[in-house]
């Protein structure tokens, strides 16, 4: 992986690439200060020195009523002048952005996780009372499952999954991303990060 500005990363080095955006940790550092876009590669074109800042990315924030938040940045591929880029534009989110969602991947994981310990997805959204309607979770958790496959055989080229008494693919998938990013706070974060792709597709 090739850094960006020691807090953000770009985990993709070819011109194709299955998504049209990366992802880096999120900082104050990086929330309050701009890009360092320096030396890095497009993830379009490949081109390097060639990328500019364009706009900061914001979207709902779920802590407070009509209030909003930074998501990332949005980045230029310049064409101009003597510059040959691709003249396309990407987005780098903050890690913990689950792109077109308002949930947070923290929320998202704590909701995973009080699924290994609840019988239902029911009482797990109660017992955190989360900012969101409970149609709201069950929608995100049925994206969830469709992406079972393709999560399983990310965490599997990294760690083998653990045995689980669990019967449910979903609370599998759990466990085996609890056992590939077990000293982080946020697995799914994590994911992001290290996959460089968006944890719900």
């Amino acid at each position: 992986m090739k850094k960006l500005d020691d807090n953000c990363f770009f985990g993709h080095q070819h011109g194709h690439v299955a998504f049209s955006f990366s992802f880096c940790p999120g900082s104050r550092r990086v929330e309050g200060t701009a890009f360092s876009l320096k030396q890095q590669r497009c993830l379009r074109c490949g081109e390097n020195e060639t990328l500019n800042r364009h706009s900061f990315l914001f979207g709902n924030d779920p802590s407070q009523a009509d209030g909003q938040s930074a998501r990332g940045q949005r980045v230029f591929c310049s064409n101009r002048g003597q510059r040959e880029g691709c003249g396309r534009t990407f987005s780098i989110f903050l890690a913990e952005v689950l792109p077109r969602h308002t949930v947070r991947a923290t929320l998202l994981w704590k909701l995973l996780s009080q699924l290994l310990a609840e019988a239902g997805i029911k009482a797990a959204v109660e017992s955190l009372r989360l900012p969101f309607a409970l149609e709201t979770l069950y929608h995100l958790l049925h994206r969830l499952h469709r992406r079972l496959d393709a999560l399983r055989c990310r965490l599997c080229r990294q760690h083998k999954a653990p045995d689980s008494s669990q019967s449910d693919p979903l609370r599998q998938t759990v466990e085996h991303l609890q056992a590939v990013f077990a000293n982080q706070l946020c697995p799914v974060s994590a994911f992001q990060v290290f996959f460089q792709e968006p944890f719900l597709g």
